[in-house]
């Protein structure tokens, strides 16, 4: 047998250049390149082996370890799971910035290829730099932390353990029912050690994806439930997406008249125009999918996880006699709700619970509530994007924000500090109409997710990139570069807020770097606006969600804080402009779409004017004791909503 003498890492490499994947089209190239932060802990190993015979692989320099797995994350997940990239970081606190990416991407269900460095296998320096010592067991280190977040972990002691750890991450990472983030530890020194690998270990391997078929039987009771029901309702999940299903999805809804809402993963799968496309359900859902929910007496759920946002916890679908019926991959998410489960492909189990259903002569019983519904939704919509502050109001409370009761009086003097007369809804109202309909719009975390999910109207497949699985903050501008990466010939949006910019916008450094243009629309309202709404609806006052200086009574009570985030972006080479008006933003998106490198448009916007309610509730933990007699409220209605909600 023919033999190759490489370090670990060198063979590593050459193996990540081989691995191809096949969806039914032919073979194509899985792994396009590694983000790195290089430190002692992989640099003379991993970085060794990249710098001296990368192959095909792209090396792209991140700037934090986590945004620079959300870019990959987010580039797997635009890729529809097909493409992906690894990741590479030193030891010690280099691991550990990954973790929470990693978590993002499992949750997603997104695969990503992690590759820590790790402390000395032989134990020789001990403690090496940055790392951590547990006086109980000396074969724990910081890596062990991604166990909790990985469907795949595996620690490389020595180099021949690489090639069934490489063969089972492959395994994992092309797997449509189970993947997500893997992780590789690789002890620094292992890294540089040399083996005589097969030549064989580093044969083109195809990793071939099949489209799982639904079994007969299990399509034949699925026909049976639904040829029982009269008003059926689909939840049109992110597996649509992934497995290309949106076309079988439509032509379903439309064969036998049943209507779906989508979740923050499904949508733009069809478009939002759609006559059965009822739009976003659950917390973040619209006037439309949540008012004929609760009527539904099946429920459908394709490519979803059934989280606790899409089923309002467990309390959207109320109708007497629901049931619950699932097309997922995943044997684990299919039994969600105590469903009927058929674990299948999204396109293979539509089109063949079509013919079952056709044979049947089905049709749903709807009659005109659909269109009824969407109709309303429409003029809401249009109610919300008209939703002005008015200039000069002063402290009339002439003004009554979408969120009211809450901030009401100190309006004006937001609108006074940030400058500002434009509301949330607005601007979203004003983004969606400006930008080119194949554009890409990316989003996170805190109130712009349920206002996207309810407002956004996408036309064309794939253009609607949300991250809710994890709802993870600074997701945002990374992963905005991943996708960037992924589609170059498409503008990429990141709608992002004050909060989340804070906390991670980096990797924009990252797309000078490689001259991908992306755009960040920063809403800025001083505060973290999606908590605070939760704190005052539960019964609390304000308390450390809103950006103000520390006061004279030793709270975070004072002044409110202006922040110039187009100046922060303008240090790094962005360019960046500042919007305040409805005319100034139609025309810093009309410039920015003109601009050749990437943008940032910090557009100051009034808090408590993002959208609010439509008829979901959501289950948190509000304390059971309290001298405030609206918490205690609060806690009432917690287990009044409670009452009406499924147990499991």
């Amino acid at each position: 047998m023919e033999r190759i003498r490489l370090t670990t890492a060198q063979a590593l490499v050459k193996f990540l250049n081989q691995q191809y994947v096949d969806y039914g089209g032919g073979p194509e190239r899985f792994v396009h390149g590694v983000f790195t932060v290089f430190g002692h802990g992989n640099v003379l190993g991993l970085g060794q082996a990249l710098q001296e015979a990368p192959g095909e692989l792209t090396v792209y320099q991140g700037r934090n370890e986590q945004g620079m797995v959300h870019a990959a994350t987010a580039f797997a997940k635009q890729s529809r799971r097909r493409k992906i990239m690894a990741c590479t970081a030193s030891v010690g606190p280099g691991a550990a910035n990954m973790l929470t990416a990693a978590a993002t991407a499992t949750a997603n269900q997104i695969p990503v290829l992690l590759l820590p460095g790790d402390t000395f296998a032989t134990r020789q320096p001990d403690p090496v730099l940055q790392q951590m010592e547990h006086t109980y067991n000396l074969s724990i280190t910081v890596n062990d932390a991604f166990k909790a977040v990985s469907k795949y972990w595996d620690r490389v002691t020595r180099p021949e353990q690489l090639m069934s750890a490489m063969l089972n991450a492959m395994r994992v990472l092309t797997d449509p029912g189970d993947t997500g983030a893997v992780t590789i530890a690789l002890p620094q020194d292992v890294q540089g050690e040399a083996w005589e690998y097969p030549a064989d270990f580093f044969r083109k391997r195809i990793h071939r994806v099949i489209a799982r078929l639904p079994h007969p039987q299990e399509i034949a009771a699925a026909a049976e439930l639904i040829a029982s029901k009269q008003r059926p309702l689909l939840v049109c999940g992110g597996g649509v997406r992934y497995g290309d299903a949106g076309a079988a999805l439509r032509a379903f809804a439309e064969k036998f008249a049943i209507p779906f809402g989508e979740t923050q993963a499904g949508k733009s799968a069809v478009a939002s125009s759609f006559e059965y496309n009822l739009g976003g359900i659950g917390v973040t859902g619209n006037g439309c999918a949540n008012a004929l929910a609760p009527e539904a007496d099946l429920v459908i759920g394709v490519g979803t996880r059934f989280t606790d946002f899409t089923t309002a916890s467990k309390s959207l679908f109320s109708h007497p006699e629901v049931e619950f019926l699932t097309l997922n991959a995943s044997p684990y998410h299919a039994a969600k709700l105590d469903a009927l489960a058929v674990v299948c492909d999204a396109a293979e189990g539509l089109n063949a619970l079509a013919a079952a259903l056709e044979e049947r002569g089905y049709r749903s019983g709807y009659t005109d509530e659909i269109t009824q519904a969407k109709k309303s939704w429409a003029a809401e919509r249009e109610r919300l994007a008209g939703v002005e502050y008015p200039v000069n109001i002063g402290n009339t409370g002439a003004f009554t924000p979408e969120v009211a009761g809450h901030l009401d009086e100190k309006l004006p003097e937001y609108a006074e500090v940030l400058g500002t007369s434009l509301t949330q809804t607005q601007v979203l109202g004003i983004i969606n109409e400006a930008i080119p309909q194949d554009a890409i719009v990316i989003g996170a975390a805190g109130s712009l997710p349920g206002d996207m999910q309810r407002m956004w109207n996408s036309e064309i497949p794939d253009t609607y990139h949300m991250e809710y699985g994890f709802s993870c903050m600074g997701y945002e501008i990374a992963g905005a570069l991943g996708i960037k990466l992924a589609e170059p010939g498409r503008e990429v949006y990141a709608l992002v807020g004050d909060g989340s910019y804070q906390m991670l916008h980096s990797e924009l450094v990252t797309s000078l770097q490689e001259n991908r243009k992306i755009n960040v629309l920063l809403l800025d309202n001083a505060g973290f606006g999606c908590i605070n709404n939760l704190q005052m609806e539960q019964g609390m006052d304000s308390i450390a969600t809103e950006f103000r200086h520390r006061g004279t009574d030793g709270q975070l009570s004072g002044e409110l804080m202006r922040i110039d985030y187009a100046a922060s972006a303008a240090g790094y080479g962005v360019q960046t402009f500042r919007a305040s008006t409805a005319q100034e933003l139609r025309t810093a998106l009309a410039a920015a779409r003109q601009s050749e490198r990437s943008t940032l448009i910090d557009i100051k916007v009034l808090p408590k004017t993002m959208t609010h309610g439509y008829g979901a509730w959501w289950n948190v933990g509000v304390a059971e004791v309290s001298g405030k007699e609206a918490v205690q409220e609060a806690y009432d209605r917690k287990h009044s909503g409670l009452k009406k909600a499924r147990s499991y």
